[in-house]
């Protein structure tokens, strides 16, 4: 074929040659520093139990907790967020086990901590969805709707026994307006200055949450378009984040990750904060489970969709896979 001068000058395959140039030139490099370990952990069982849509992941017993903690130090991942699934008998319409010193999360967290120091973050969902017997995120009032302002009240107590168990960080997931001031006010009152708060500023009402309710032994019946974000809604997320920024987060959070890039991208660019990302049990389950069938590459969709949240702008990722793939890095 005649050539005319130097015509393509520019030829972008020049940088893609070889594995070694690919790696030299990539933009994003994945770190086991940038992986949070989600875990729960069962009271009242004395072997793990598998969870049948997340196949590979278990509701631990605080022993194989404490050995997955170590695991996931060893292998360079950052934190570990824990929850905290208590006997059905304990639930109830105030979730009160959640706000028990020695419930099922707290020791958890003791348990992790005495294990692992502060050589891994620990991190606490702070939340009541998974200690009601109704399943919501809050306590109701009479209509049966979730009190926003009553389940603050919940939360200002579920920090100060979180932080008096000895956590690092925690978690308001609840998306309930206002619960990172609540929160921050609880901490510092306490003499908890120091515990950070990770806040769930967008939180989205998504269909990837099934995996999920079996993980925590939910009791919900319906859904939380009430308090979720719509899925529909992206400047939202941004009227979201300022108010968290306001009450005093430390570090911001888009769930899920996948299917919302686009915000996460957004929060990133306003946010000067640390910004995580939540790779939730649907997204891990639709790979788990493609894979099995012979459908898609496992690993390499799991590295694929991992770089994919970095890439977007997450300088943390919550994801099932954390320990694993910290080992591969």
């Amino acid at each position: 074929m005649t050539k005319y001068g130097s015509f393509p000058g520019a030829r972008p395959r020049r940088l893609r040659t070889t594995p070694a140039v690919r790696r030299m030139v990539a933009e994003h490099h994945l770190n086991p520093a940038d992986l949070i370990l989600p875990a729960f952990v069962r009271e009242g069982i004395t072997e793990p139990v598998p969870i049948n849509a997340m196949p590979g992941v278990v509701q631990h017993t605080r022993d194989t907790l404490r050995k997955a903690a170590v695991d996931a130090v060893e292998a360079g991942v950052a934190g570990i967020m824990l929850f905290g699934v208590p006997l059905d008998e304990k639930k109830d319409a105030a979730g009160t086990a959640g706000t028990d010193p020695d419930g099922i999360l707290q020791q958890a967290i003791r348990d992790v901590r005495s294990e692992t120091g502060d050589d891994l973050v620990v991190m606490s969902d702070l939340c009541l969805d998974e200690y009601t017997d109704h399943g919501h995120c809050g306590v109701l009032d009479a209509g049966g709707r979730v009190d926003n302002d009553a389940t603050l009240e919940r939360y200002a107590e579920m920090a100060q026994v979180q932080a008096d168990a000895g956590v690092h960080v925690v978690g308001p997931s609840g998306m309930m307006d206002g619960q990172v001031g609540v929160v921050r006010d609880a901490l510092d009152q306490t003499g908890h200055e120091d515990v950070s708060i990770l806040a769930y500023t967008a939180k989205y009402s998504s269909a990837f949450y099934g995996p999920f309710r079996e993980a925590v032994g939910s009791s919900l019946k319906g859904d939380r378009k009430t308090y979720q974000q719509d899925p529909a809604n992206l400047r939202e997320s941004l009227r979201e984040l300022a108010l968290d920024l306001e009450e005093g987060a430390d570090m911001v959070m888009v769930k899920p990750a996948l299917p919302y890039l686009d915000v996460l991208a957004k929060i990133a660019a306003e946010a000067p904060v640390p910004v995580a990302a939540y790779q939730i049990s649907g997204e891990y389950a639709m790979i788990e489970a493609a894979a099995e069938k012979g459908w898609i590459d496992r690993d390499k969709a799991i590295l694929e969709t991992l770089t994919g949240i970095k890439r977007a702008g997450a300088d943390m990722i919550l994801t099932y896979w954390a320990t694993e793939v910290a080992r591969g890095l």
